[in-house]
Order: C-alpha cells, then sequence, then structure tokens
C-alpha cells in the first residue's frame, strides 16, 4: 500500500499532555498554547476535558480556555467529555467536537474508570445522542491496544471488538491508543490488519507513546497500513505514568519533521510549532521533549 499523501495531526498537548504534567498551567498559559498551535497551522486541537476536578485537577479551567483562544478558521478546537454532564459543558463552551475514551483491557477499564469495558460503553449512549442532537461529530478512543500494565498483551481482536461498538454507536472516528508505549511496528501493522476488518481505514487513527522509542517506528507502520490520522502532543507534554522518567506521547514536531521528509501533506509551519513547544517548555522549566526542537535549538547554540 502507498504512503498516504496527506495527514491529519490531532494535537493533545494542551489536553492530555498537560493534564499529566505535575506542574499547574494558569488558564492563560494554556490559551497562549493553543493559539500558538493555531498559528503554526494545526488543524485539530484538544483544547481540555469536561471531567470532575477531582480526578484530573488540571482541566478545570476548561470552560475559561475555550472562551479565552482565538479560534483560527478551518481549525477543530475539540473537548473530552465521558459522560452527559460533561458533554454539555462542552456543548455551553463552545466545542466544536467531543471525544469519549473506553480501553480494550478489562484490567484497566476497572483501574482507571472503576467499570467494565461494556458498562464503560453503555455510558457513552447519552453522550452519542445528545451528540447527535446538537449535531457535533464524536471521536473514540481505544486505550492499552498494544498492552496493557495490568493484562499484559491484548489480542488485537479484542480491540477491534471494543473499536467496533464505539463505531456502530456512532463515533466517526476511533483512535487505537498505545497507552504504555510497548507496541512494535509488527504489531502495528497486525492491528490496523485486524481493526481494519470492521471499520474503514480512513476512519482509524494511531495514538503512540514513545516510552520505549517506538513512536515514530509504528506511526510510519500506520502509515504504511493506510491510516491517514495520527495522535500527537507538542513538545511531547505529558509524561508516562507507568514509566517513571520515560516519555509519554510523542512530540508533534518529531512526528511532523518525519511527515515532511516522507512529502505528506499537513499544513503545519515546523518552525512556529518549535516555537510553541520552546515556549511552554520554557514555562514548565524543563526542555522539550522533542529531538527536533532540540536538535534545531543546538544547531543555533553553535
Amino acid at each position: 500500500m502507498s504512503l498516504p499523501t496527506s495527514v491529519k495531526l490531532v494535537e493533545v498537548g494542551a489536553r492530555d499532555g498537560l493534564q499529566n504534567e505535575a506542574q499547574p498551567v494558569s488558564n492563560t498559559d494554556k490559551i497562549r498554547l493553543i493559539d500558538d498551535l493555531s498559528n503554526a497551522g494545526v488543524g485539530y486541537i484538544e483544547v481540555g476535558s469536561f471531567v470532575s476536578p477531582t480526578w484530573v485537577p488540571q482541566m478545570a479551567g476548561s470552560r475559561d480556555v475555550f472562551a479565552g483562544i482565538q479560534r483560527r478558521a478551518g481549525t477543530t478546537y475539540a473537548a473530552l467529555t465521558p459522560n452527559l454532564k460533561g458533554f454539555e459543558l462542552a456543548l455551553h463552551a463552545g466545542a466544536d467536537e467531543v471525544a469519549v475514551f473506553a480501553a480494550a483491557s478489562e484490567g484497566f477499564s476497572q483501574r482507571n474508570i472503576n467499570c467494565s469495558i461494556s458498562e464503560s460503553i453503555k455510558r457513552f449512549e447519552p453522550v452519542m445522542s445528545a451528540a447527535a442532537e446538537a449535531g457535533l461529530r464524536v471521536r473514540g478512543y481505544v486505550s492499552c491496544v498494544l498492552g496493557c500494565p495490568y493484562d499484559g498483551e491484548i489480542p488485537a481482536s479484542q480491540v477491534a471488538t471494543v473499536a467496533r461498538e464505539l463505531h456502530a454507536m456512532g463515533c466517526y472516528e476511533i483512535s487505537l491508543g498505545d497507552t504504555i508505549g510497548t507496541g512494535t511496528p509488527g504489531a502495528t501493522r497486525n492491528l490496523f490488519e485486524t481493526v481494519a476488518q470492521h471499520i474503514p481505514r480512513n476512519q482509524l487513527a494511531g495514538h503512540f507513546h514513545d516510552t520505549y522509542g517506538q513512536a515514530l517506528a509504528n506511526i510510519y507502520a500506520g502509515l504504511l497500513e493506510g491510516i491517514q490520522a495520527f495522535d500527537s502532543s507538542v513538545a511531547g507534554l505529558g509524561g508516562c505514568p507507568y514509566a517513571k522518567g520515560a516519555t509519554g506521547n510523542v512530540a508533534t514536531e518529531d512526528v511532523l519533521y518525519m511527515l515532511n521528509g516522507l512529502g505528506i501533506h499537513t499544513g503545519i509551519d515546523l518552525d512556529a510549532l518549535i516555537q510553541a513547544g520552546n515556549r511552554i517548555s520554557t514555562l514548565l522549566n524543563r526542555p522539550s521533549g522533542s529531538r527536533v526542537a532540540n536538535a534545531r535549538s543546538n544547531q543555533l547554540d553553535q
């Protein structure tokens, strides 16, 4: 299969990234980050999530962040909404799209959201109904698709079952997440081949963590399978909660550099993206998690 000519990058740094950062970030700084990403040409940005601040304190100000950003025409500003209350808050905040999440692992589902996979999916039914009534599209996430910290290796057929249920409920795109970053390119290709027997490839996305240094290789494997949407996080925001000191989300700058080298169009300005990542990294008082950004900085310093 030939490589796609264009790819959608779903920027998750402001949500999935910052919610896993230990240092609190003000709403003003979140707004600046999102505006920087918009100005760099990022076409899809997860702005925040509407979950209980008790569980995810970093996302407590998502409504104010939505109110403060400068929206760029052509960019989708999305929110994570695990239940109907969250959806209603996201709708009132002006989210363009919402997302729901399930796990491919029973162990992870029980420990992460205190219910079974089937129970978690059933909770989404009122969200899907309300979204359809409001005319908002819903994106689905499936976590632990290539391994689980509790259940170990996850069969691709098990992932396909969960993804198929979300797709049948009305999710227009299903993002398959290697939450602990243990996946390898061969397993990634097998995963997409298996799930694509039930869901069209143009409705699948990849979400790869770089804990074991395999994220870019896995994204390339996804490209070879005809996948045209991938999640990433500017500056590699968001540590991995399962491997101390390890990286979590793959850096958007690194993914973009690879895609540029392959001649794949995204519409994103790499230099502007690096500046956005460096700005938020400075705010967090640490170097960027992007190898490309650090390499560029080292070249400028010489």
